[in-house]
């Protein structure tokens, strides 16, 4: 199916390509694009690994313009990235290297990259992990992020930190009513919490980290930013604890 959908187009290219530099080419009559197009076909069939090669190369195409449109937007978004006013963080505030984690509490494999992040904090007492909360696994996620982004504002530094491990550590779905148990918990102000969340601060946050998800090309979480690079999934201690060595002895993930 996918190669005649291509014949068409490749029929028209190999036509074209046989025109002398500079001419007008008329439109083919049906009969002459059915001649064309079973000429292409049928050497197609006879050399299918030429199909192999085009997809192989738009993939790296694709690939290419991917890494171009991650770095761009690493330079241009580089403030809003680091900025830490409207996410929770964790270790140093003003530590010389900062980890930027993309997360949602209901992705279990930001649960699973929670004891790296845990880990680097402990033995780096110089880096700064910012949290940006990136909803995308349902009405649960975007709820808990809503209280979450809404709780920060009622938080200091250190605080911040363990209300998003104790929501990240929650067994089971995570929601809205979940966050605001937690929230209670921790004696905030549920009324401000409230208001809070109904508020332009706590929906541009969201927002925001929406949109910087979409500009790095982000898919799922964790994602994390470091130096100049963007790393997908929960790679684990060692990758990141590099990432992050390197970016503080030379500017970048990897020196």
């Amino acid at each position: 199916m996918l190669a005649r959908t291509l014949l068409p187009g490749l029929a028209l290219a190999l036509a074209l390509s046989t025109a002398p530099a500079g001419a007008q080419t008329a439109p083919f009559n049906p009969e002459q694009r059915r001649a064309i197009e079973g000429i292409v076909k049928d050497y197609l069939l006879a050399h299918p690994e030429l199909l192999q090669e085009v997809f192989a190369e738009l993939e790296k195409r694709q690939g290419e313009a991917q890494r171009t449109a991650q770095a761009d937007a690493l330079q241009s978004e580089r403030a809003r990235l680091l900025d830490s006013s409207r996410d929770h963080i964790g270790g140093n505030p003003a530590g010389d290297v900062t980890l930027v984690e993309f997360t949602d509490y209901n992705c279990g494999f930001c649960k699973r990259a929670l004891g790296d992040i845990k880990a680097m904090i402990k033995s780096d007492p110089k880096l700064k992990v910012v949290f940006k909360d990136f909803p995308v696994l349902g009405p649960g996620s975007v709820e808990a992020a809503r209280v979450s982004a809404a709780a920060r504002m009622q938080l200091k530094a250190d605080r911040q930190f363990d209300f998003h491990t104790r929501l990240m550590e929650t067994k089971g779905p995570v929601n809205g009513e979940r966050a605001l148990t937690l929230a209670k918990e921790m004696g905030l102000d549920m009324g401000r919490l409230q208001k809070d969340m109904d508020g332009a601060d706590v929906k541009e946050s969201i927002q925001t980290n929406v949109m910087l998800g979409d500009k790095l090309g982000l898919t799922g979480t964790p994602a994390f930013i470091v130096g100049d690079e963007v790393i997908f999934g929960a790679v684990g201690l060692e990758p990141l604890r590099k990432a992050v060595d390197n970016t503080r002895k030379c500017g970048k993930a990897t020196c």
